[in-house]
């Protein structure tokens, strides 16, 4: 049995982390500063899961983390997550992506704790420059969101020299199921047309992004946790595949017949709103590195995601 703390476990990820290491008997820590409906029926439902309250930037709750008994590992999912809450927060962002990063690592460094996973993102590549990219592609990434986890990757490999702290970094590309939070496609297709209610997308039809599973974004992250040598700090987490909009749009009618979607071509915006954030061009992530060395082999492409996720809202 091993122990890990999770930060950011009331989160959409961070939620379906400590189910599965609860499943699979490791004791888990489970810190955010909410106590989510989802969390708290892990609380009740796992003997193994301790909810602790509290927030990355306060370093005494931190050491707290660590203590009578330091944690094996660490899965590090908490953060202002998204390119549209950074953009509309972006001093929060850094505050909380990038000092509480650091706090993090620094009561790890003091307590002992070596191995830490960060959900980092597709996001500190910026424009993707081919179709299809490895770890190798230069990170530039443009909004505030992937600047902080990029900042975050760096202070990772600073203590990994100085101290001798060991972060993983694993870039996740437009993670989607059944209990994402925000206004995102395929979220708001698939909420529309089981809702019974048209929607029109005024822009972004080919913009085509690899969207990952939330089952795979799980698996990737308990890979990297469980790996004894890493020898590689970042790993990309996707399907493998990009998928436009338009494809998308066309996939959810086939899932809901009669469903009123549809997408016009152009630049895809952030916010369902008010569209105040332009996105980055994207593609499918190279996934071959997580293959050969997590044993990462993702079971969803998009259409079998579709259908699971429409599945599951149907049957809940």
């Amino acid at each position: 049995m091993t122990k890990i703390l999770v930060t950011g476990a009331a989160g959409f990820i961070g939620a379906e982390v400590v189910r599965a290491l609860a499943a699979r008997g490791d004791t888990v820590t489970a810190f955010d500063l909410v106590l989510s409906p989802d969390l708290a029926a892990l609380d009740m439902e796992h003997s193994e899961v301790t909810v602790v309250l509290g927030e990355l930037t306060e370093w005494p709750a931190l050491c707290d983390l660590m203590r009578p008994e330091a944690p094996d590992g660490v899965i590090h999912c908490a953060a202002v997550v998204g390119v549209l809450a950074s953009v509309q927060t972006p001093a929060k962002t850094f505050r909380v992506n990038v000092e509480g990063s650091l706090n993090l690592f620094e009561a790890m460094r003091l307590h002992g704790v070596k191995r830490l996973v960060h959900m980092s993102t597709e996001e500190t590549y910026g424009h993707f420059q081919a179709p299809l990219i490895n770890e190798s592609h230069p990170q530039n990434p443009i909004m505030a969101y992937g600047i902080s986890k990029l900042a975050v990757e760096h202070l990772g490999r600073s203590y990994g020299v100085q101290y001798g702290l060991e972060v993983v970094n694993t870039r996740v590309c437009w993670a989607y199921g059944p209990t994402l939070p925000r206004a995102r496609v395929p979220k708001t297709l698939i909420d529309a047309a089981l809702a019974g209610q048209a929607l029109h997308l005024p822009s972004g039809g080919d913009m085509a992004v690899d969207h990952t599973h939330i089952d795979d974004v799980v698996a990737g992250i308990l890979g990297a946790l469980d790996l004894a040598e890493h020898p590689f700090d970042a790993y990309n987490i996707g399907s493998g595949q990009a998928t436009s909009v338009s494809e998308i749009v066309d996939i959810v009618k086939e899932l809901v017949p009669g469903a009123e979607l549809s997408v016009a071509a152009g630049e895809y915006r952030h916010g369902a709103a008010d569209a105040s954030a332009f996105a980055v061009k994207k593609g499918a992530l190279d996934i071959s590195r997580a293959r050969e060395v997590l044993g990462y082999t993702p079971q969803y492409d998009m259409r079998r995601g579709l259908e699971a996720y429409v599945a599951a809202l149907r049957n809940a």
